[in-house]
């Protein structure tokens, strides 16, 4: 039996980054995984055996935005990163055009936002490797800052060089009118 070309959904391309970046959102995940089973750990050992875990605190606190890094490259690439396509789905009945110029002046403003955190970033990773810095408290319990910071520089750079390597795509949409799903049906 022969599928109807009429019928079949395109399938969509793939961006380039998929792979590298679905691995490091894995290791996020997994990262919080292992931050709730800590914090479980925690309340029990504190509750019930009065014997907390030192340092969950400031551990956690610190995971929390390498956790939000690790995963920003894959919301880039799968085209999750949060906006409005109200305005998008409006302009995009009018103009389609407009829409892909939109589009690809919101990947090169996400790609230089992005390159300027990872370039800004790289100066606070370098001085908390040379300077030996450490979370927590001194002789109790201590993290080093680099890792957390170089997760920052690392999230960022990647997520700029998504961005960037979105824009083709945008640009072989051109003759597409494909729009956003509209949560208003036809619009206004």
């Amino acid at each position: 039996m022969h599928a109807d070309p009429h019928t079949e959904t395109p399938t969509p391309q793939r961006h380039p980054l998929d792979f590298p970046a679905n691995m490091l959102a894995s290791i996020g995940t997994v990262w919080i995984f292992l931050i709730m089973a800590l914090v479980v750990a925690d309340v029990v050992g504190r509750n019930f055996l009065d014997r907390p875990i030192t340092g969950v605190a400031e551990f956690s606190s610190r995971s929390v935005g390498a956790i939000v890094f690790l995963q920003l490259a894959a919301a880039v690439c799968s085209s999750r990163m949060t906006r409005s396509d109200f305005l998008l789905n409006l302009i995009g009945k009018r103009s389609p055009k407009g829409v892909m110029a939109l589009n690809v002046f919101n990947a090169l403003v996400g790609a230089s936002l992005f390159a300027a955190l990872a370039w800004f970033g790289w100066s606070e990773f370098s001085n908390s490797w040379t300077s030996n810095e450490f979370y927590g408290v001194q002789g109790v319990y201590s993290v080093p800052a680099w890792p957390f910071r170089a997760l920052l520089v690392a999230g960022s750079a990647a997520g700029a060089l998504c961005y960037l390597m979105c824009i083709p795509g945008i640009l072989k949409q051109q003759g597409s009118t494909v729009q956003a799903d509209d949560p208003l049906g036809s619009g206004v």
